[in-house]
């Protein structure tokens, strides 16, 4: 079951980036309660997903990016690596901001909850979708093929 958690993981990167998106549009149409609940269940999504991207690390420690060149290019592995960088870097930085956008906009703190939601959001929606991306580009596109085991 643990081999299935990247495609599980990959379909709640994919739910919380509609979410996100839901969420921008909602509080620019001044639906702030609806704005607030998409947000939460956001955040819920996000959680659900850190729980099962531990699961699945504290069982599988890695995956390797494919060093043949003929089943990923350089400029593959170039790209996915600096993707992944960012990505890293960013998703540790997300739930910080996020507890804290969220704290305040409960509290009503509305001008100080805008401020960080500025910066924020885009920041979680670029760990969502470049979590998306480093799926795809690891589980789908640059997959080496089977290996016979000459029986």
């Amino acid at each position: 079951m643990v081999e299935q958690l990247p495609h599980v993981n990959v379909s709640l990167n994919a739910l919380a980036t509609v979410l996100l998106l839901l969420g921008y549009v909602l509080i620019k149409k001044k639906q702030e309660r609806a704005h607030r609940n998409v947000m939460l269940a956001t955040f819920g999504v996000s959680v659900l997903f850190l729980i099962c991207y531990l699961i699945y690390h504290f069982n599988v420690p890695t995956k390797p990016f494919p060093k043949d060149t003929a089943v990923a290019p350089l400029w593959a592995r170039y790209t996915y690596y600096v993707i992944l960088a960012s990505h890293i870097v960013l998703a540790a930085i997300v739930p910080f901001l996020t507890l804290r956008s969220i704290y305040l906009g409960l509290k009503g703190r509305i001008a100080e909850h805008r401020r960080i939601a500025r910066f924020a959001w885009p920041i979680w929606l670029y760990v969502s979708v470049t979590g998306i991306i480093v799926y795809l580009m690891l589980y789908q596109i640059f997959v080496p093929p089977p290996t016979s085991l000459g029986v």
